[in-house]
């Protein structure tokens, strides 16, 4: 799947405008909350808010600068995987949950050493997942894609718990975001 696709996807899943009472982030377009569209120059009502700019939005943002591209030629379910994460929780968090699956897939270490979960994809990262995947092949990355899916989950009944107003939310999350 290209990232064309996959920008597809999230804007078809998120839909046009919305304003929804529950959700802290304002008015969304396309997925596109206000305050990110702002800090990407647009003024406008959200309600215009035009979908080729959501878009470049998605591949720079979400993309581009969290480096799911190089993600992408290793492992591209995985890479999908976080773009997704990345778009609805930050691509930080998405990373991290890869950087938690790794080390605790390494078995205690024997397989590559553990990394600092950081939230940043760079040559430790890159080195880990390189050996698991050579050690594990196709298999590891659907095993990989399900720990990252797992922590997903958790955090977004974790989210319910601490902030009952996202239960408004919790169903589609876990209908629309994992698996």
């Amino acid at each position: 799947m290209t990232i064309d696709q996959l920008i597809d996807d999230v804007i078809a899943r998120e839909g046009g405008y919305t304003d929804h009472p529950a959700d802290r982030g304002g008015p969304t377009r396309w997925g596109i909350t206000q305050a990110v569209a702002r800090a990407h120059g647009f003024a406008g009502d959200m309600r215009v808010f035009p979908r080729d700019e959501a878009a470049a939005i998605y591949r720079r943002v979400y993309w581009q600068k969290p480096r799911f591209a190089v993600i992408a030629k290793r492992a591209p379910a995985l890479a999908a995987e976080l773009f997704d994460t990345g778009v609805n929780m930050g691509p930080a968090v998405g990373v991290r949950f890869l950087q938690r699956a790794l080390n605790a897939l390494n078995r205690n270490a024997r397989d590559f050493p553990d990394m600092k979960v950081d939230g940043a994809i760079g040559p430790v990262t890159l080195a880990a997942l390189d050996a698991f995947l050579a050690l594990r092949g196709a298999c590891g990355e659907a095993v990989l894609l399900k720990a990252v899916e797992a922590q997903q989950g958790e955090r977004y009944i974790a989210l319910a718990e601490r902030r009952p107003a996202n239960e408004a939310f919790l169903y589609g999350w876990l209908a629309n975001r994992i698996g």
